[in-house]
């Protein structure tokens, strides 16, 4: 049976292996040179210092605390940011494509087409067919979506750290372990679909709105993975809060020593010889999300997408074994 799967679907997986190839063609040689500048130009080095530092200096340099700023601008300047996450952007729909052209036809197109009859009829079980055929296809898009979360983690890694945004939305889903679970998850759901709706076409279009609705759902949900914390500091200070940490700010805002709103979803700060416009008693409020808490986010929603997948698999067995003839 496992032999059977694999001449089914190695066309599949072979062109998987090859749209892989192909992406490495593409990321890897217009990385190296990004990443050569990012260790060149002493920014990774001078990010590496500034990492455990709360509070940033406005000014006063004999203090030793380094600038990242300007080596940071350079950097952004030279390979542009936005360029690199417009390109990261296309990828975003990778999961999906292998859901759509993976799992949806897996079971539909047996049922479609009647050939699962024929194989029932030789001592194959209908468990067995399914998960067998699962096994296979599984496998082989998980081999794919790792190297995919791979290459395409260490292509972003130098632009999203300059920028201190690996926590923003899209460029979040593109790094670590999440592309994974979210291949996983549109593979077994193209697999359910294919049970309920048994045509290719039908499977595929659900997948398509089944997988979109549950991306958006959960990263309407990401901010409350866990509890975001505050921080308040004063207006007219000579120190603000590290900007360059990577931190995920969900709302910030300025109040005057009354708690009126001064600034509604900014925040102020200036030098206490240079704040003529303000008073001691002025202060700004953020809820955030720490930067030390990206991986730990990125294991909650992988999980989540994981847990999922296996659910979506289980009910897509039941249906064979029950409901399918």
């Amino acid at each position: 049976m496992t032999w059977l799967a694999w001449r089914q679907h190695r066309r599949q997986l072979l062109f998987g292996l090859i749209g892989l190839a192909l992406l490495a063609a593409v990321l890897v040689p217009t990385g190296l040179p990004v990443h050569r500048a990012f260790g060149d130009s002493g920014l990774a080095r001078c990010l590496d210092a500034m990492s455990p530092i709360a509070d940033y200096r406005l000014s006063d340099p004999a203090t030793g605390l380094p600038d990242c700023h300007e080596p940071a601008e350079r950097f952004s300047a030279e390979h542009d940011g936005s360029g690199y996450l417009a390109v990261g952007l296309l990828l975003i729909f990778l999961p999906l494509l292998v859901g759509l052209f993976f799992g949806a036809p897996l079971v539909a197109r047996e049922v479609e087409h009647g050939t699962h009859r024929l194989v029932w009829t030789q001592g194959i079980t209908r468990r067995r067919w399914v998960m067998t055929k699962v096994g296979v296809v599984g496998a082989g898009a998980l081999a794919i979506a790792t190297g995919y979360a791979v290459l395409v983690t260490w292509w972003l890694y130098p632009t999203l750290v300059a920028n201190a945004g690996r926590f923003e939305y899209l460029a979040f889903d593109l790094q670590g372990f999440a592309p994974v679970g979210y291949t996983l998850f549109a593979v077994a759901l193209g697999v359910f679909a294919g049970t309920v709706w048994r045509k290719v076409l039908s499977a595929m279009a659900i997948t398509l709105f089944g997988f979109v609705g549950v991306r958006l759902a959960v990263a309407l949900a990401r901010p409350h993975f866990l509890p975001p914390l505050e921080r308040r500091y004063p207006v007219m200070s000579e120190t603000f809060p590290n900007p360059m940490l990577s931190e995920w700010i969900l709302d910030r805002n300025a109040y005057d020593s009354a708690g009126r709103v001064i600034a509604p979803g900014g925040d102020i700060h200036c030098e206490l010889s240079q704040c003529t416009d303000h008073s001691l008693g002025d202060y700004n409020v953020h809820l955030y999300q720490p930067a030390d808490r990206f991986w730990p986010f990125q294991s909650i929603e992988t999980g989540l997408f994981v847990a999922l997948a296996i659910g979506l698999v289980a009910l897509a067995v039941h249906r064979v074994r029950r409901r399918i003839s």
